[in-house]
């Protein structure tokens, strides 16, 4: 029978049990997006607590489009040497690591006149209100190169894999938007032509790392608003990854532009059920790729149940991490009871090894 704690291999990575950080901005790097001390520290304690793969923040994969403050960067080779050292003290703990690659487009909310702000077309962002600049053919090769050349770096860097990430409404994912695709080349229209913009991106990376690296993708499940991408797009594009090669998917939903309460961040009653669950489960039985599953997942039982009602592998989780970061550990050691996570998100309003509510409590008194 199987086990959240089971040994397995995916896409020959030995992953020690199947647990995945899903992953987070973290807002700790410096203005450059190297690492800092206290963004090292952040991540020994997540491979100490437990946990089986870490997928970092989102880094920036191109000079031009670093718009987070804070955010992590990949853009040139100075990154690699001290990715390295993150690298090797993750691996001390049986943990792997992989780097989140990502281009945000108009969601952000930097408005520096020295960054380009590209989206597929040149509408404005419902969240953020900012028109980006429609991308020129140029431009698509200048970014499907840059994530090329950044996967590159994380696999010198001794990363155990990287993420595309093409979810929650940043560039990639405007792409497979009709309400923010308005293109009317190659690359807009049909699901068929707004897909290519990831699939000639992961061919990209493919070409550049080789068969054997392990390239993941993060993408919505659907995007929650009107003119959003839906279910069924969502579908096509797995299948079309699969018969490409990639190593896993997973799945989430929505973005800043999404209804209330429906995008990637939502608040989950104790006896909610994951809410991408039905989506992930549909879409691990129709390609062999495995599965992972984000949103929501907070209680041991259930998620013991999902892996054994259906056939996704792989559960990853967010803000319970930033919560307790040894919850896998104390799970592992007997002590089942749900995650103490809340679903509050104002970790998200606050950047630091104590950025939990609760714990900032704990050590205040209160």
């Amino acid at each position: 029978m199987k086990s959240l704690f089971d040994e397995t291999q995916l896409a020959g990575m030995k992953m020690k049990n199947r647990f995945i950080r899903s992953a987070t901005y973290d807002g700790l790097s410096d203005e450059r997006g190297h690492m800092t001390e206290e963004l090292f520290r952040i991540y020994a304690h997540l491979a100490e607590g437990g946990v089986g793969t870490i997928i970092t923040g989102l880094a920036f994969v191109t000079d031009e489009e670093q718009t987070y403050p804070g955010q992590m960067g990949i853009s040139d080779d100075s990154f690699i040497e001290e990715y390295k050292r993150l690298t090797a003290a993750t691996h001390r703990h049986q943990a792997n690591i992989i780097l989140q690659l990502a281009c945000l487009g108009s969601q952000t909310y930097l408005r520096d006149p020295a960054k380009k702000i590209w989206g597929p077309s040149a509408v404005e962002d419902l969240s953020s209100k900012i028109t980006p600049q429609e991308m020129t053919r140029e431009d698509i090769l200048f970014v499907q190169t840059a994530f090329a050349d950044a996967a590159l770096r994380a696999k010198q860097a001794g990363f155990d894999g990287v993420q595309i990430h093409a979810a929650h409404g940043y560039l990639l994912s405007k792409f497979l938007t009709p309400y923010y695709n308005r293109r009317r080349d190659g690359y807009g229209g049909s699901i068929e032509h707004r897909a290519g913009m990831i699939l000639d991106t992961y061919r990209a990376i493919r070409e550049k790392v080789g068969p054997e690296y392990p390239v993941l993708i993060k993408i919505n499940s659907e995007d929650y608003m009107e003119q959003g991408m839906t279910f069924a797009e969502c579908r096509y594009l797995c299948r079309e990854l699969a018969e490409l090669g990639i190593d896993a998917i997973e799945i989430s939903g929505g973005s800043s532009s999404s209804r209330p309460n429906e995008g990637p961040l939502r608040k989950v009653t104790p006896e909610q059920e994951p809410y991408f669950k039905a989506y992930a489960g549909e879409i691990a039985q129709e390609i062999k790729v495995p599965v992972i599953l984000v949103g929501g997942n907070r209680d041991f039982d259930m998620l013991t149940g999902i892996l054994h009602q259906t056939p996704i592998e792989y559960l990853s989780l967010c803000r319970p991490l930033i919560c307790e970061s040894d919850l896998i550990d104390r799970w592992q050691g007997g002590d089942r009871k749900p995650a103490k996570c809340v679903s509050c998100s104002r970790c998200f309003l606050r950047y630091g090894a104590d950025r939990c509510v609760l714990n900032r409590r704990k050590k205040s008194g209160v």
